[in-house]
């Protein structure tokens, strides 16, 4: 009991090395209370949300067909977008005294007023806009030149050849397994093998001993929001109110589409 009380004291022999060590303590003076209230400040969130480069609609998708270019007579995958009754219309200005940030809020989908609740009857009224099914917003660095209740024609916003990010809720798969959700690769399908579409190893044993997360593994595929990237504006049709636009965009026919100028850092977005 004496070599313990020995060892533990004075910091050596045996004991004295497996004695946990303490920490100095630093609350005297004012060097203490500064940590006190650094630990008690509280932590402040920043947010930083990103700018539109301009002003966009919202549209449904009609379906997928061939376009043959009148000029090189090539063809050339398109897909056809529709607009539904009621247009895209301003529903709500927001600007940076009241709301603390510049963005215009765009109202779709015309439906009848039993459709919507009174709170929502009241938000478009105010802007005299007409009952609208859907609402989305678009930050802008500036909002001059809209005002609530305007109504926005895409063939005056866009024209042929222009570039467009689309977004949309892509089309769900259920659950899926690794190769066809990332794209593995196949085990032997032959020569002895018992691994065909297994997904394997998923990490190691003692060491981390648990699976790290991220990993890739099988899960529910699509029917989340998708965003594809400078797509060309193919072809306006005015007579039938549709746009055709180069390539694929996501979801089925029927799916509600976010159209948008396409962003293009140093031409209609700061490098900043």
């Amino acid at each position: 009991m004496a070599m313990a009380a020995v060892g533990i004291g004075g910091g050596g022999g045996a004991l004295g090395l497996l004695a946990p060590r303490r920490r100095a303590a630093s609350w005297s003076g004012a060097g203490g209370a500064a940590a006190a209230a650094a630990r008690r400040r509280p932590l402040v969130a920043v947010v930083r949300a990103s700018y539109e480069a301009g002003v966009g609609v919202m549209a449904t998708k009609v379906g997928m067909m061939t376009y043959f270019d009148p000029a090189t007579g090539k063809p050339v995958p398109v897909t056809v977008v529709g607009f539904r009754e009621g247009g895209n219309v301003v529903t709500q200005v927001k600007t940076a005294a009241t709301d603390g940030y510049d963005a215009v809020q765009v109202g779709y989908h015309g439906v009848r007023e039993e459709k919507l609740t009174r709170p929502e009857l009241g938000h478009l009224g105010k802007a005299g806009a007409p009952p609208l099914r859907h609402l989305q917003e678009f930050r802008l660095q500036s909002v001059d030149g809209y005002d609530p209740g305007q109504p926005l024609d895409f063939a005056d916003m866009f024209k042929e050849g222009d570039l467009v990010d689309i977004s949309g809720k892509s089309i769900g798969k259920g659950f899926q397994g690794g190769i066809k959700r990332h794209n593995f690769k196949r085990g032997l399908m032959t020569h002895g093998s018992k691994s065909h579409r297994a997904l394997g190893s998923i990490g190691a044993g003692t060491t981390p001993g648990r699976v790290y997360k991220g990993k890739k593994m099988p899960g529910r595929m699509g029917g989340t929001k998708t965003k594809i990237r400078k797509l060309k504006i193919v072809k306006i049709d005015n007579d039938l109110k549709v746009v055709m636009i180069k390539g694929a965009v996501p979801g089925k026919p029927g799916n509600l589409l976010r159209i948008a100028p396409a962003k293009i850092v140093g031409k209609n977005i700061p490098k900043n």
